[in-house]
């Protein structure tokens, strides 16, 4: 009893040291993010001054400087009319907005404000800028005023807008990503100090109590030691996904393994392996194992018993370059929704939470399957429907 004890202080001890490790890993991300951030606008000051260098301007070949950006570049008369996009503002405001006014396409009071600024106080403004409209956008973007090179008038404004999307998605991603695991693991976290803080008090003398607690609290910390297990191996995969394995490896053994790690619960259903032959591919067999076990375990957790699960494999059909197979494994268990197809393979996405919970699957299984077919340089594709079952195709180049 006073074994278990220790064990479950042991457990809340290293969680918190992992939650407190988790926040000082998001500090170290912002901390990085702003140096990125500050060097990205250094290089957008230097971009702005090379454009509008004397130099540049007496260049015959100025104009094919400033087409080749790509950055938006706009230039606004003094009336706030678009007199020139470069190629990249062209494809992404459209060619019909010249001689509009920039509200047209920018209606952003803040930086309609900016640009009066500039206007009446002739210095140079930059700001940044979100949009929401179609989808998510963030950008730097400077406002100065002078003559161009494609206008003498000194009340010509330019508009450089530097896209800074990706950056800003990659920190909220980081965000998102610490707040979600600090949320899983404070969960069973929290059901174990519960529960040790009752068979420690007023349950303490009360075995009935204890033999009901113990096994939760051991299950919650079965629970932690998956997702902590999930994370390392996300993380490590990420770290080394652009190395393509070169091992020749055999699907048949691959997929034979995964059958044998998972015979007890397929006995539960009507399981066929189809494969006969050899079928080599370049790869990692103890990752392949990994991404095939995973999607078993997947159609074992969300299949009634009985249900059926197959696994096929055969010549591709053209989703990777070159000469592919194609393991298929299919299932006819409880299916997927097709809105939340597009979000199966998203770091602790669930379909259904509290099925996921009851069962134990910790959000990250797909998302790890993903991650391993990309490092192959495979493909993923899933198919599925609600209450019709799911199937699971990884196309991989011949070896």
């Amino acid at each position: 009893m006073m074994t278990l004890l220790f064990l479950s202080l042991a457990v809340i001890i290293a969680i918190v040291v992992i939650l407190v490790s988790a926040k000082h890993i998001k500090k170290g991300f912002d901390a990085r993010s702003e140096v990125r951030n500050q060097k990205q606008s250094e290089n957008l000051d230097q971009e702005v001054q090379d454009i509008t260098n004397e130099d540049i301007e007496d260049d015959p070949q100025k104009g094919a400087i400033l087409n080749q950006l790509d950055d938006y570049l706009i230039i606004l008369d003094k009336y706030k009319n678009i007199k020139y996009l470069n190629p990249s503002a062209k494809n992404k405001f459209g060619k019909e907005s010249l001689g509009k006014h920039i509200a047209t396409i920018l209606r952003v009071p803040d930086l309609l404000q900016n640009i009066d600024l500039v206007l009446n106080k002739r210095k140079t403004i930059n700001m940044d800028l979100e949009l929401n409209q179609p989808s998510f956008q963030f950008f730097k973007v400077y406002i100065m005023i002078g003559e161009s090179v494609f206008s003498d008038d000194p009340d010509t404004l330019n508009l450089f807008l530097k896209d800074f999307t990706e950056i800003v998605k990659a920190q909220k991603f980081k965000s998102d990503f610490v707040a979600n695991v600090s949320h899983e693991l404070k969960t069973p976290l929290v059901s174990i100090k519960g529960f040790l803080e009752t068979i420690s008090g007023h349950a303490k003398d009360d075995l009935e109590a204890q033999k009901k607690f113990i096994p939760i609290m051991l299950e919650q910390a079965d629970r932690m030691e998956s997702l902590i297990k999930d994370l390392l191996s996300l993380s490590k995969i990420e770290l080394e996904e652009h190395i393509q394995p070169q091992d020749k490896v055999n699907l048949k053994e691959v997929l034979n393994s995964v059958e044998d790690i998972h015979q007890k619960n397929l006995k539960l259903f009507e399981f066929k392996n189809n494969i006969k032959d050899d079928f080599f591919i370049k790869g990692d067999y103890e990752k392949l194992i990994e991404v095939f076990s995973n999607i078993i375990d997947n159609s074992i957790k969300y299949s009634e018993k009985n249900k059926k699960i197959e696994i096929n494999c055969r010549q591709g059909n053209g989703k990777v370059i070159g000469d592919s197979y194609t393991v298929s494994i299919k299932d006819n268990g409880i299916g997927i929704p097709t809105e939340k197809l597009p979000r199966i393979t998203e770091r602790f996405f669930r379909v259904d939470a509290a099925k996921s919970k009851k069962v134990g699957g910790t959000g990250l299984g797909m998302a790890i399957v993903k991650h391993i077919v990309n490092q192959h340089r495979g493909e993923l594709e899933i198919k599925s429907e609600a209450q019709n079952g799911t199937e699971i195709k990884v196309h991989f180049s011949k070896f």
